[in-house]
């Protein structure tokens, strides 16, 4: 953490100094107080009388030294919130900037919602940590040391009442402390559970309603809720017991102050004044243990958190980077490639060999789960292949910059991620700076202007989260036309026009065609209608390539080609 600190080590150290000032101001004022009882008011000093000038005097100091110290205090909050919130904030960019470069299996192994939970809560947990820190372990420190130290100046045998205290409070924090900090832990782990669920019936609330099982998952969020609540139930169970106990000791502790000042004071080796300020000293070592009771509470609590942000950001990204960053003409061979998922324990992919040359239109299809999307996602390296190899002009895909590489290939998938911006920024979210004329362009070519034109402000209508304002067919529209302002050299169609009807997929790839004919075009597609004008169409069955040809081969060649053909356009000729 200290990588982090160090920048804004300078505010830690003001906001540390003032809190010393505003402590010594504290630990001062007992032993003036003593003096105004002693010599002011009994008169101790002078034969019983008291002395008014005296009494003001120390008083006006008591009051300028409050003041200044209540000054510091100010100065210790604005400079310690200074270094936490920077601090915290440079942490949660560095985690962000990190889960950015993970690859789908890292952000599968995580967890959406223990990555929501560890940028948001855990790094808020952190930056409590170090306020703590810089504010509190000095002024709890130096409450409960110096109180010690002034009491036993004040007394020797106060101070030594105090000492033989001060191991049985140490033994009861250490024994709550070790009890709890296994409990932070899981109070985290079970808080990602609560925002995974959060997550997952938000999002698909639409389904959870169709499906009539709202019931359901109230008792799923319940059950993970009770959990929670049972945690924190069994932490605040814990520190309820050990605050009373500490209290309990203290009070003792003041109990023999005041047993053994009463016979002093009678055999005139003490005064009340000093019997006074020991009380007031013994209030702020309690205090002092008070607050590092709560002190420890946070910081077993921050360190849980620290150690799962910490996780994030040693978290080394899985795909590394090559070094090639050479411009793509579009020239894709999979090579005796196989695939399995992490954890999957089979092959989804078997022995792929496929070269699909620049500009050329390429098909997929097959039955559900044959491997058609994890095929196409091995283009742009979103999974590195188990055997075989990928290559795109020659060069095998871990060879290059991803970024690079990615930046050439353009992608449209089924589901439609938009964002909740306006319908023209998710479109220019392709291309960044794009012009308004490129935006639409791009809709006129993904069939989307007329419906964008017919909305209430155009290209300017914002869309709602995740899209939901919008139908499924204009969603994908949205997205190709995103894809489509990129010009890029390899453009994949991941089933991205499913939703659309024929003859909508008709004019949007007649326009594509003419728009982007040196494009290599790689189609995902379910449907005969879409597949029967490419170039080649790939057949995939179990995840192997069953056949490999145009839509007037397979028909003559490939038995299950034409059993879908047939299931989908009955009995007609090839030629109708």
């Amino acid at each position: 953490m200290l990588k982090y600190v160090r920048k804004y080590v300078l505010f830690a150290l003001l906001a540390a100094a003032f809190m010393v000032s505003e402590v010594s101001m504290d630990l001062i004022q007992p032993t003036i107080m003593s003096r105004i009882v002693d010599e002011g008011v009994l008169g101790t000093a002078n034969g019983g009388v008291g002395d008014l000038h005296l009494i003001l005097t120390l008083g006006i100091r008591m009051i300028g030294l409050v003041l200044f110290g209540g000054l510091c205090g100010s100065l210790n909050n604005v400079f310690t919130h200074i270094a936490a919130q920077n601090v915290g904030n440079d942490i949660r960019k560095d985690c962000f900037r990190r889960i950015m470069t993970f690859s789908f299996p890292q952000m599968d192994r995580f967890g959406t919602g223990s990555l929501v939970t560890r940028v948001t809560n855990d790094i808020t947990q952190v930056q409590t940590l170090l306020s703590l820190f810089v504010r509190g372990m000095i002024r709890t420190t130096m409450l409960t040391f110096g109180s010690m130290y002034c009491m036993y100046r004040l007394n020797p045998a106060f101070g030594r009442l105090v000492l033989c205290a001060f191991p049985l409070i140490v033994a009861v924090m250490a024994f709550c402390m070790k009890r709890s900090t296994p409990m932070f832990v899981r109070l985290q782990a079970q808080l990602d559970g609560i925002n995974a669920i959060m997550q997952e019936d938000v999002s698909g609330i639409r389904v959870i309603k169709a499906c009539v099982r709202e019931a359901y998952e109230k008792a799923r969020f319940g059950k993970a809720n009770d959990a929670l609540t049972g945690t924190q139930l069994s932490v605040l169970t814990l520190f309820a017991f050990m605050n009373p106990t500490v209290n309990a000791i203290m009070y003792v502790v003041v109990s023999l102050i005041l047993l053994a000042g009463s016979h002093q004071v009678q055999a005139g080796t003490t005064t009340p004044g000093v019997i006074m300020a020991a009380i007031t000293y013994t209030t702020q070592l309690l205090n002092g243990v008070l607050m590092l009771v709560m002190l420890f509470q946070n910081i077993s609590r921050g360190v849980a958190s620290w150690k799962r942000v910490r996780e994030v950001l040693r978290s080394e990204p899985e795909l590394r980077d090559g070094p090639c960053k050479a411009p793509l003409r579009g020239r894709i061979e999979l090579r005796d490639v196989s695939f399995a998922y992490p954890g999957g324990g089979h092959n989804v992919l078997e022995h792929i060999n496929l070269t699909i040359e620049p500009g050329e239109t390429v098909a997929v299809m097959g039955a559900t789960g044959c491997g058609k999307s994890t095929l196409v996602r091995l283009i742009p390296r979103f999974y590195d292949v188990t055997e075989g190899a990928v290559l795109v002009d020659g060069v095998d895909v871990r060879e290059y910059d991803q970024q690079a590489l990615r930046g050439q290939i353009a992608i449209a998938l089924q589901k439609s991620e938009l964002f909740t911006e306006g319908i023209g920024e998710n479109i220019a979210w392709g291309k960044p700076g794009a012009s308004q004329e490129e935006i639409e362009q791009a809709a006129a070519v993904a069939q989307a202007e007329k419906f964008i034109l017919r909305t209430p402000y155009g290209y300017e209508t914002p869309v709602a989260e995740r899209g939901m304002s919008l139908s499924g067919g204009q969603k994908q529209r949205l997205s190709i036309a995103r894809a489509l302002i990129r010009r890029a050299p390899v453009l994949i169609f991941d089933d991205a026009t499913s939703a659309l009807d024929l003859a909508t997929e008709a004019r949007l790839y007649d326009a594509l065609a003419e728009m982007a004919p040196q494009s290599t075009k790689i189609i995902v597609a379910q449907r005969i209608a879409t597949v029967r004008r490419a170039d080649k169409i790939v057949v995939l069955e179990r995840g192997r390539i069953a056949a490999c040809g145009s839509h007037e081969e397979l028909l003559r060649t490939c038995e299950t080609y034409r059993e879908i053909y047939d299931s989908q356009m009955g009995e007609e000729e090839p030629h109708e």
